[in-house]
């Protein structure tokens, strides 16, 4: 293994550290923000990301809270996602990198994806069921 490769490894390790750090951000403060609408609900045009929900939350509140609990689900599954990424990083030796533990990483890591992906294809056939009905 060269100097190198092993420089590069590191570097891959700090970006999926700060990612990690950036979506566990994200979903606290998607969490915060849902949990101080339900208390104030005119912050509802004003949430994360410019996320304006506050025509959904007159007309349907019902669907206000699926969409959201679909929001925080993506969010939390993408949290999990890098966790299981770094625990695979900080645990793989480079110079035996097939084991039984990247194995199952390699699994665990592949299913959090696949959750996601099912997560939006769910709620696309949801939403076209929504727009069917009315």
């Amino acid at each position: 293994m060269t100097k190198n490769s092993v420089l590069v490894f590191k570097f891959l390790e700090v970006v999926a550290w700060i990612i990690f750090v950036g979506v566990c951000i994200e979903t606290g403060a998607l969490i915060v923000n849902f949990v101080y609408s339900l208390w104030n609900p005119l912050v509802l045009k004003n949430l994360y990301n410019k996320l304006d929900l506050s025509d959904l939350y007159r007309r349907r509140q019902y669907l206000f809270f699926i969409i959201y609990a679909f929001i925080l689900s993506i969010s939390l599954l993408k949290a999990f996602l890098f966790y299981e990424v770094i625990k695979l990083i900080g645990k793989l030796d480079l110079q035996k990198p097939f084991s039984e533990f990247v194995s199952l990483q390699i699994n665990r890591i592949s299913e959090f994806t696949l959750s996601i992906l099912q997560f939006f294809s769910s709620f696309y056939n949801f939403n076209q069921a929504i727009e069917t009905a009315t």
